[in-house]
């Protein structure tokens, strides 16, 4: 069933019926002055820690994010895009200009690909003039990983194959966590996957990382994706939801090991993308939260910020985290 329904929505030819696609916006309601839901797509989940938390720059209040569950897969919860435009822009910049250089992995492969473009994909490509090798060398980067690597061929973690886990993603991570009770959650892997319009990612589930308890903690940048959750087999009908830009999916509980996948990018046209961002930048709360300073102020800077997004004009940015080691372990 999972398969089938997969490729119901990768199909171009006819085009899918999305009718049944989840869009958290539609779902959410207004009445009686306060936001609901449709208690049999999603429902409202309330953060009751919010006091507490220490934010970061380029996250919304946390008393105003838009957080739901899906009923009908306990343990998946959708926080509605909380960052601001200028944060959302900081983690697409991170993703496109720092995140796949040396000495994190890219899947570039060494024979198409010298080691210029292999050690520094996002400079090179910003350089390339001409059209063809542009569009080659684009298309091809479709993943990056650091802190733990996993290793594709044996399908495990490595204690050798480690690059350094960056702070200020694992800032933003224990921020979700700590929001959602996951007090000990330790950002110890991640991957960025890199989607261009028409691609997809078949289903799965993720399952090589020692500890299978702790949450999975992903964000999506760029286009829209249609995301499918399954159960723990194949046999078993998934539901569609959209991901949209900045929004945060956590896969816990009885859904970390549950089949998932993405048969379709979407490109949607929207003009919200202002050229001039007026957010106040507190830069003692940036180096709080080892935020590349001179980064989080030049995406706001028109300039700048014009070939990001040009790239995401037709691509989607998957940011996917996961804790590998279980509680007291050191080393695997």
């Amino acid at each position: 069933m999972f398969k089938l329904v997969f490729k119901q929505y990768k199909s171009k030819i006819p085009s899918p019926d999305l009718t049944e696609v989840i869009n958290i916006d539609d779902c959410a309601v207004r009445g009686n002055d306060q936001q609901q839901s449709d208690n049999n797509v999603v429902q409202r989940l309330c953060i009751s820690n919010v006091e507490s938390l220490q934010t970061m720059p380029g996250i919304i209040s946390p008393k105003d994010w838009r957080s739901y569950t899906l009923p009908n897969h306990p343990g998946i919860i959708v926080i509605r895009n909380p960052f601001s435009e200028r944060g959302r822009r900081y983690w697409i910049a991170r993703c496109l200009r720092d995140y796949p250089r040396t000495p994190n992995i890219v899947n570039l492969n060494e024979r198409l690909f010298d080691e210029s473009i292999r050690s520094d994909w996002w400079k090179q490509l910003s350089l390339c003039s001409d059209g063809d090798e542009f569009q080659r060398i684009k298309s091809a980067m479709r993943w990056t990983t650091f802190g733990y690597h996993h290793n594709w061929d044996t399908k495990i973690y490595d204690e050798e194959m480690q690059s350094p886990f960056p702070e200020d993603l694992n800032s933003l991570c224990r921020l979700f966590a700590q929001a959602l009770g996951y007090s000990e959650f330790k950002p110890e892997a991640a991957i960025v996957n890199y989607y261009p319009v028409g691609s997809t990612l078949s289903g799965h589930t993720d399952h090589s990382e020692p500890n299978k308890s702790a949450p999975l903690f992903s964000f999506s940048f760029g286009q829209t994706a249609i995301f499918l959750i399954g159960g723990r087999t194949l046999e078993e009908k998934p539901t569609a939801i959209y991901l949209q830009c900045g929004d945060v999916m956590i896969m816990s509980g009885e859904s970390r090991l549950c089949y998932h996948a993405v048969p379709r990018i979407m490109k949607i046209q929207t003009s919200a993308n202002p050229l001039v961002i007026d957010e106040v930048v507190d830069d003692e709360k940036i180096r709080c939260n080892f935020m590349d300073k001179d980064l989080y102020h030049d995406v706001g800077d028109p300039k700048f910020w014009e070939p990001f997004s040009s790239y995401m004009a037709d691509s989607r940015i998957n940011i996917n985290v996961r804790q590998v080691l279980n509680p007291g372990e050191l080393k695997l």
